[in-house]
C-alpha cells in the first residue's frame, strides 16, 4: 500500500516578514520617517517609528532595546544620524535583530563618539549653525540648530516650506549624547546596510563611507545630491535598502 503525504498550504508559505524599527536622530523626530513608512507598509511590513529620547547613547539604547525585546518577530533596526550609535548599542546581544541599516548615520567603534567621527574627515558644518545651548537643571546642555540656518544645513534638498516646519519642530539632543563614547558595537556581529547623500553637511560623506567599509556593509548606496535627511527627500531608495536588509 502506498501512502501519499499531502503538505498543508502553510508548509509552503513564505516566512513572516520582520518588523522594521526606525530610530530617528538628533534635531529630528519620528515623523521624519513618514515617507519611508508609507512605502514599507504598502509592501506589507509592520513598522514602528520609535521615539528616541536624545538624552544619552546608553539610556536611549536601553529605551530602544526594551521596545525590541517586546517584539516577537525578527527585527530590522534602522537608525538615522545619532540614531546609528543608538541602534548599535540597542542591538547588542539581541537575538531577534537580524540586520542593521544606517541612514546617513554614525556607527562608532567602541570608544568613539559621534563628535569624534564627525571630525575624522573634513566637510561637516554643523557647529557654527548651532544655537546658544540651553542649560539643563542638574547639569548638561540641550542643543538646537538655529531655525534660519536649519534648511540649508540639515535639509537642503527638501522643499523650503517643509524644511522650515522641520526647523520649528526639531527635537534637541544633549551635548553629552553627541560626545558619549560607544561601548557595544553590534555592527561587528550583525550584518549592516548603508545609505547616505553625497551633499550631507552634518556627517562628512567620507566619514560614512569609512564607517560602512569598516562595518563590512552588505550594500552601500550613495544618493546624488541628497542632504542629511535623505529619508525625507528620497524615501524610495531608503525603503528599498531597508527591504533588501529585511529579505537577506
Amino acid at each position: 500500500m502506498t501512502f501519499v503525504v499531502l503538505a498543508s498550504p502553510s508548509a509552503f508559505a513564505e516566512p513572516a516578514k520582520p518588523t522594521i524599527v526606525l530610530v530617528h536622530g538628533a534635531f529630528a523626530g519620528s515623523s521624519s520617517w513618514n515617507g519611508v513608512i508609507k512605502i514599507l507598509e504598502k509592501d506589507g511590513y509592520t513598522v514602528v517609528a520609535a521615539a528616541n529620547p536624545l538624552r544619552s547613547v546608553k539610556s536611549d539604547a536601553q529605551s530602544i532595546q526594551n521596545l525590541v525585546k517586546s517584539i516577537k518577530s525578527p527585527v530590522v533596526l534602522v537608525g538615522h544620524s545619532y540614531g546609528g550609535p543608538v541602534i548599535s548599542e540597542a542591538a547588542y546581544g539581541q537575538a531577534n535583530v537580524k540586520a542593521l541599516v544606517y541612514v546617513a548615520a554614525f556607527a562608532p567603534e567602541n570608544g568613539e563618539s559621534a563628535v569624534a567621527l564627525t571630525g575624522k574627515f573634513p566637510g561637516a558644518t554643523l557647529g557654527p549653525t548651532l544655537d546658544t545651548p540651553i542649560a539643563l537643571e542638574g547639569g548638561g546642555k540641550d542643543l538646537y540648530i538655529q531655525q534660519d540656518k536649519f534648511p540649508s544645513q540639515f535639509a537642503a534638498d527638501v522643499p523650503v516650506a517643509d524644511a522650515r516646519l522641520m526647523a520649528a519642530t526639531q527635537r534637541p539632543v544633549t551635548e553629552e549624547a553627541l560626545n558619549e563614547a560607544a561601548t557595544d558595537a553590534a555592527w561587528k556581529t550583525i550584518p549592516s546596510w548603508w545609505i547616505f547623500g553625497d551633499k550631507d553637511k552634518n556627517i562628512p560623506p567620507q566619514a560614512m563611507a569609512f564607517m560602512a567599509d569598516r562595518a563590512k556593509s552588505r550594500q552601500t548606496v550613495v544618493v546624488k545630491g541628497a542632504s542629511h535627511v535623505v529619508m525625507v527627500s528620497n524615501p524610495r531608495p531608503v525603503a528599498q535598502i531597508i527591504e533588501a536588509a529585511a529579505k537577506s
